[in-house]
């Protein structure tokens, strides 16, 4: 039976959520989500000064932190957790994107790529799954791209990357499906959000071509020709995070308007 949303609510405020890349796009859109249904929010990311303005806006907690970073991540979590209790749900949303052919590409943007894309994801998620296993109770959510489930020519080191998340979170899922924590990945195709723009800066100085044809070559690979909104990746955040998905572990969810079917 669904619950009621009284009932829900309390449900909510009962979950402290830690959202990485939090201060914008799309980890600022499921935040926003996760504050206005009763959660207790911290966010996480590298610049101060955007955390706090987010953090202000929406009412939650931050913790300044490099998430490739192994000792950042230990003290954060552990202030975080000082702050707002017990981390019941993680979404692992901080990353980065940069793109170079493979034979021009330096080892530093491997690492680089890696790094804040996989490894981040692997020093956070370890640092919540004790006591989520622990507590009976966790939700795990990735932030993937659907750049983990095809390929893209001149980012190959982001597609490994991404690749690796999904790889970590189906696995995971299953060494966690009888402790009652759920690892999903959410796969969003091309969003709205500042690294897209950046991206579309990058192909207009490098190409000369206008930046709504540029858009354009974004998109042609969406049937629905448009960018995903990151409130689409929010909503799906959210249902993840309902009491009645507790069976829903160990996927990769695409928001990418038919790209990957």
């Amino acid at each position: 039976m669904v619950l009621m949303n009284e009932n829900l609510n309390i449900y909510h405020s009962n979950q402290h959520a830690v959202i990485t890349g939090g201060a914008s796009g799309i980890g600022a859109a499921i935040a926003e989500q996760f504050a206005e249904s009763g959660m207790r929010v911290t966010l996480m990311g590298r610049n101060r000064e955007r955390l706090e303005e987010t953090a202000t806006r929406l009412n939650v907690s931050f913790q300044q932190t490099d998430i490739s970073e192994a000792s950042e991540v230990t003290s954060g979590f552990a202030s975080a957790v000082k702050t707002n209790g017990a981390v019941s749900i993680l979404v692992n949303n901080a990353g980065n994107a940069e793109s170079a052919a493979f034979t021009k590409m330096s080892d530093a943007l491997w690492e680089r790529m890696i790094s804040v894309n996989l490894t981040g994801t692997y020093l956070c998620t370890k640092s919540v799954v004790d006591s989520m296993s622990s507590a009976g109770f966790g939700r795990i959510i990735n932030i993937a791209s659907t750049a983990s489930l095809k390929g893209y020519a001149y980012v190959s080191a982001y597609c490994a990357a991404k690749h690796g998340v999904l790889g970590l979170t189906r696995a995971l899922a299953l060494e966690l499906a009888k402790k009652g924590v759920t690892v999903n990945a959410i796969c969003p195709g091309y969003t709205d959000t500042e690294l897209v723009s950046r991206s579309l800066d990058n192909i207009v100085e490098s190409t000369g071509m206008p930046r709504d044809q540029a858009l354009g070559e974004l998109v042609k690979n969406n049937p629905q020709g448009r960018l995903i909104m990151p409130a689409e990746v929010a909503e799906t955040a959210m249902w993840l995070c309902h009491p009645n998905s507790e069976s829903i572990t160990g996927q990769a969810i695409a928001v990418a308007g038919g790209e990957v079917v």
